[in-house]
């Protein structure tokens, strides 16, 4: 079951990797606060996400909203699993 919701995920990011998304939940480790991220791409939103713990922000509460309302969030995990996967398709128009 959950590599069927697993696969849901993956399909449904790799068809709307393009689509708008924001991330919220992002500290920067210097100033110790939430930093405001404007609206990207979902792939650009992943790809962040993924990386940013090496860039110096803390990412363990960040989410990644996208696409229609009820979507469901990606949370840093399913970001790296996303990236580690895909990596630059995420990226591709």
């Amino acid at each position: 079951m959950l590599l069927a919701v697993d696969d849901a995920i993956s399909t449904a990011v790799l068809t709307g990797r393009g689509a708008e998304a924001e991330i919220f939940g992002v500290i920067d480790l210097t100033s110790k606060i939430e930093i405001r991220i404007g609206p990207t791409s979902l792939g650009r939103a992943i790809q962040f996400v993924a990386n940013a713990s090496v860039l110096g922000y803390d990412v363990r509460r960040a989410m990644v909203l996208y696409g229609e309302p009820g979507n469901p969030s990606l949370r840093v995990w399913d970001c790296e699993h996303l990236w580690a996967q895909y990596g630059g398709a995420l990226l591709q128009p």
